[in-house]
């Protein structure tokens, strides 16, 4: 008798289980389908993007080698003076290595009260420039793209970020909790069991139902691990606070960051001159030559919306990873380089949290992890419907018997 007590402890745990895996899943299910068919549309986002925007990217300027660009300040008024149609100014630039490519301007323009997608963006263009005669190639209407479309929807529901990000956040806290249960329901009683769950075996089977318990339960257990990764690091964008404790945990206990505050400005503006962000731009080539792009802010300082304690530059080393990036302070009046912190250099806890989106969408492991993250995004959408399909089964099997 004593011998079946542990079996019957077994019985009882796994019967838990299954009510809250089952419950979870009917409270989750439609959040969790939806983020998981937005996300596995918007994983090849940039790479689509950049196939289909070439012709705006790429300004086909010939003799390059003997040209100048023409100075930012310069191009920022020549192109402002062709998009007067515009509501906003440009006042950021994107500025590539690759002097083949187009600078890009960006326009932008939110009403942080809107409680919705369409609310909310107003404006978001990019603007591709000939840097060499200041010509404007295209402009480009990125809310007139599919894939911000569903961003925002992976993101947020289309909702106000506060609250739509929130349920979002909620949703794949419960789906973390979903997988881990899903994994303790998976797990074989015996050796004869774990044949049938490791793998497909439908040469004996004929009923759909048993075929579509199958998938959900050998999809779910293959993709969990990496599940587990995605739905962790998209917790970390819907919850700031989980990149702190991610990051306190790698950086051994500690929050300690490095502190750049003391890099101000202190030169006197009488010291700025029209081409002292063009300094400031070739210093940043000259140390990163081999990078993918950086941005200016080239915003007047009289009608800056807020207070610049320095030129803080970002340096994106490659087209479609953020994570590999370095970072220069220059004071914004004489141009002088005041700090330069290669990517290389930062701590493990910054890289780490650092990689978050890169994780998140494959990016991290390039086009295989791209590819792997697609297929991991369709089977997560699965899970729902195959899970749902099992309950509703169930429950029509119960009335029956009734």
């Amino acid at each position: 008798m004593q011998a079946d007590k542990p079996k019957k402890t077994k019985g009882v745990f796994k019967k838990y289980m299954l009510k809250i895996h089952l419950w979870l899943g009917l409270l989750s299910g439609i959040i969790v389908l939806i983020v998981s068919l937005s996300g596995a549309f918007f994983v090849f986002n940039e790479d689509i993007s950049a196939y289909l925007r070439k012709d705006m990217m790429f300004h086909g300027e010939t003799d390059i080698a003997n040209k100048k660009p023409i100075p930012l300040r310069e191009l920022k008024d020549l192109v402002n003076a062709q998009i007067t149609n515009e509501e906003v100014t440009a006042e950021e630039v994107t500025i590539p290595l690759d002097p083949n490519r187009s600078y890009q301007f960006g326009l932008f323009k939110a009403d942080v009260e809107g409680w919705n997608y369409f609310d909310t963006y107003l404006i978001f263009k990019t603007v591709y420039v000939n840097q060499y005669t200041g010509k404007v190639i295209a402009v480009d209407d990125i809310l007139e793209s599919p894939f911000f479309f569903s961003m925002i929807l992976h993101r947020s529901l289309l909702l106000k970020s506060s609250v739509g990000g929130t349920v979002v956040g909620v949703s794949t806290i419960i789906f973390v909790v979903m997988l881990v249960t899903g994994i303790i329901l998976w797990w074989p009683k015996n050796k004869n069991m774990r044949k049938q769950r490791f793998w497909f075996r439908w040469k004996k089977v004929k009923g759909w139902r048993r075929k579509n318990y199958d998938v959900h339960n050998i999809l779910g257990f293959y993709s969990s691990i990496l599940a587990l990764i995605v739905a962790v690091t998209g917790i970390m964008y819907s919850f700031r606070i989980t990149m702190s404790w991610i990051y306190f945990l790698i950086n051994g206990f500690s929050m300690h960051a490095p502190d750049y505050s003391h890099f101000k400005t202190i030169a006197p503006e009488s010291m700025e001159t029209p081409t002292t962000v063009d300094r400031i731009a070739d210093k940043v080539r000259e140390h990163y030559p081999n990078a993918f792009s950086f941005g200016i802010d080239l915003e007047d300082h009289e009608n800056a919306d807020h207070h610049h304690d320095n030129m803080t530059i970002r340096i994106k080393d490659h087209e479609f990873k953020y994570n590999d990036s370095h970072i220069m302070i220059f004071d914004e009046h004489s141009g002088e380089l005041l700090f330069n912190r290669p990517h290389n250099e930062r701590l493990l806890a910054d890289r780490a949290t650092g990689a978050t989106y890169d994780l998140h969408v494959g990016a991290f492991f390039g086009m295989p992890g791209k590819i792997i993250a697609f297929i991991l995004s369709l089977i997560c959408a699965s899970l729902p419907i195959t899970g749902f399909i099992i309950y509703w089964g169930r429950r029509n099997k119960k009335k029956t018997t009734n």
